[in-house]
């Protein structure tokens, strides 16, 4: 993963988070699971990338 895509992971994070507060705080359900799907689409980035680096690790054998 580049630098734009961990960027892109950070922002939908962020922007999750502000959004599911927000929805909290003023009692909007619906705001709140916005939020939390973000956060959610933000995780399994990161998920992806973990996996390609993990892949990657095992099949150089200089690591």
């Amino acid at each position: 993963m580049d630098i734009k895509d961990k960027a892109e992971a950070a922002k939908k994070a962020t922007e999750g988070k502000l959004k599911e507060a927000f929805g909290r705080a003023n009692d909007n359900p619906d705001l709140q699971k916005e939020g939390e799907a973000k956060q959610a689409e933000a995780a399994a980035i990161d998920a992806q990338d973990l996996d390609k680096s993990r892949s990657e690790d095992a099949k150089d054998p200089a690591n």
